[in-house]
């Protein structure tokens, strides 16, 4: 589960963008990023053995902070943050479905309608009940994992010295703020903990679980940076950055290489957009169940207990927000939202150390770490890419004000209950 919802297709576009901040030592930049990723995720070890629910993040954030505003913004927050992430996938399963069928003049016209129909194709099937078994996930798990561990292991032998060297080509600030950018890339391991009720011996096995999903992802991810980085020119990199891996694999794979790439991307953002829909839809559902959100994302079908309304909103915003932007944009806003997330699940293991007995180093690093690379994200952006700052500035006001918005009205309502039973 770990790993599935790691390399979920984050890599296939994002290894672009991170070549092109950091060069040479873009798998500097992914270790780095995985590093913040590990500490991250022994908070949410702890907090998962302490709390065992479906809720996750917004379970911890309930029990960290008492006002409930603070844990609403927070699940708003989650939710917008997995519009972020399947955006990108449909981003990368459209991009890389439109270089594998040719593109040309038609390329844009085509990136959006297969953007549109993947979101479709998978609330459909929501919608009707129909999902992979854990069997049919393991699957294609195993197969995309060794589609890049063959790309990268072959690909070592063909990688050009003179393309590595020297590491630090672009300085090492470019390092940062590629970490910081690509750092969706890591978004997933914190699914694991809501499976802790489903667990034989969560209290051993969900600690190994998060940190070995992790640690090979990280492996992969270096691996994968160098052999790209080692086969790539600067022009190539710039001129096909949002399929840049598939483009990577033609020197030693040649074109099949490329198809091949190319299908682990599709089969990858295919199975993550289904995995996040079906996941993120009950996270409303549950959030609604608990008045955190309006009741209406907590509507359900009789005859299969869907929660229809959810779906249809979460598939909807996220269409508008990757026809209407680009990967930069996306990225950003992804990676933004859930470095914040990981802030307040480090903060909130903090707040909560004693109960769910934990130490102070490790959550108090990565808290330190998640704010870091979020100050140096919004530093790159308004240097570099205002246009993301104000696309991630106008979602977060957007939270804040629907948390609000929310809350005042419950609060109205209490009150003219109170009256009326007065």
């Amino acid at each position: 589960m770990g790993v599935g919802g790691m390399v979920g297709g984050g890599i296939f576009s994002v290894l672009g963008l991170a070549i092109t901040q950091a060069g040479h030592a873009a798998p500097i930049a992914f270790a780095m990023s995985g590093i913040l990723a590990l500490l991250t995720g022994f908070s949410y070890a702890r907090l998962g053995v302490a709390f065992r629910s479906d809720g996750g993040s917004f379970t911890y954030l309930e029990h960290s902070f008492r006002h409930p505003n603070i844990s609403g913004m927070g699940g708003w927050l989650l939710l917008v943050g997995y519009i972020g992430t399947m955006a990108l996938y449909a981003f990368t399963f459209a991009v890389y479905g439109t270089a594998m069928l040719g593109g040309g003049q038609y390329s844009v016209p085509m990136r959006h309608l297969l953007e549109t129909l993947i979101m479709l194709i998978f609330l459909g099937i929501n919608l009707y009940g129909v999902k992979a078994s854990g069997s049919s996930e393991l699957i294609i798990v195993t197969i995309k994992m060794l589609i890049l561990s063959l790309f990268g292991i072959v690909g070592l032998f063909y990688a050009r010295p003179d393309h590595l060297l020297p590491i630090f080509n672009q300085g090492y600030s470019g390092v940062i703020m590629g970490a910081a950018l690509i750092f969706v890339a890591y978004e997933g391991f914190e699914l694991i903990p809501n499976a802790a009720n489903e667990m034989v011996d969560p209290e051993h096995n969900l600690h190994r679980g998060i940190i070995w999903s992790i640690a090979i992802t990280i492996a992969v991810y270096v691996l994968v940076s160098i052999v790209a980085v080692g086969n790539l020119l600067p022009d190539q990199i710039i001129r096909y950055k949002e399929y840049a891996l598939a483009v990577a694999a033609k020197p030693f794979l040649g074109q099949a290489g490329f198809m091949l790439i190319g299908l682990a991307a599709l089969f990858s953002s295919s199975s993550a957009i289904n995995a996040t829909l079906f996941g993120t839809a009950r996270l409303g559902m549950v959030m609604a169940t608990e008045h955190a959100l309006p009741a209406v994302f907590g509507f359900r079908r009789k005859q299969n207990n869907i929660p229809w309304v959810s779906l249809l909103i979460m598939t909807g915003l996220t269409i508008i927000f990757v026809n209407l932007t680009d990967l930069t944009i996306i990225s950003s806003f992804a990676s933004s939202t859930f470095l914040l997330i990981f802030a307040a699940i480090n903060l909130s293991a903090l707040r909560l150390r004693q109960r769910i007995n934990a130490g102070i180093t490790v959550a108090l690093l990565g808290l330190i770490f998640s704010l870091g690379s979020w100050l140096a994200l919004l530093i790159y952006l308004y240097q570099q890419n205002r246009p993301s700052l104000y696309w991630i500035g106008g979602f977060y006001l957007a939270v804040v004000c629907a948390e609000f918005g929310f809350s005042k009205r419950r609060w109205i309502f209490k009150e003219i209950e109170k009256i009326e039973s007065f």
